[in-house]
């Protein structure tokens, strides 16, 4: 059984959308922030469809 991540990385992000490295590692900041992470915690898949506005379900279509 194919298990999927829980959580997203600046490459995903750069899928998702087709923004550059510095974009995705901005916006992942921007995330941080916004929810109160530390740098060492992750931003899930979730939280970047929450955030970004695009539905889980097109979210989830990119990981593996």
């Amino acid at each position: 059984m194919l298990k999927k991540r829980c959580v997203i990385y600046p490459k995903d992000i750069q899928n998702i959308t087709g923004r550059s490295e510095r974009y995705a590692h901005a916006l992942v900041q921007k995330m941080r922030k916004f929810y109160g992470k530390g740098e060492h915690q992750f931003i899930t898949q979730e939280e970047f469809s929450d955030f970004s506005g695009i539905p889980l379900e097109h979210v989830s279509q990119y990981i593996i």
